[in-house]
């Protein structure tokens, strides 16, 4: 898995093999785990994931910049949500991307709440 934050857009790139990705949608989905990052630490990458529970409502998505890891943290619901589509995204045939990002009224986000793009292992735009 290789996690990259972008300090213009404040955003984080996420790229992972469908295995790594079923393995953070099981985490999100329990409220619990720390999945590790394969790439080296070298300017904007990111150690890993680490997941755990909080009171809700929602999920936050923070960067711990001392830490250099993204942390996700919230309700069962919320998780829950956002592990279907972590899972949807490993289990994909076709390629494409998945933004995470918070509106006003999101589903399972709260405000401040890091936008992540998820890529699928499969890359690119899925084929028509």
């Amino acid at each position: 898995m290789r996690l990259v934050s972008d300090p213009v857009f404040g955003e984080v790139d996420l790229t992972a093999t469908a295995e790594e990705l079923a393995a953070l949608s099981l985490a999100v989905g329990e409220g619990d785990g720390f999945i590790g990052a394969t790439s080296p630490l070298d300017g904007d990458t990111l150690a890993g994931i680490e997941v755990k529970k909080a009171s809700g409502p929602g999920v936050l998505i923070e960067l711990d910049a001392t830490r250099q890891v993204l942390v996700i943290s919230g309700d069962p619901g919320a998780r829950a949500i956002l592990a279907a589509n972590l899972q949807t995204m490993a289990t994909a045939e076709e390629g494409g991307h998945l933004h995470i990002d918070y509106f006003p009224d999101h589903a399972y986000l709260v405000e401040g709440s890091v936008p992540v793009v998820v890529n699928s292992p499969h890359g690119g735009m899925p084929v028509r």
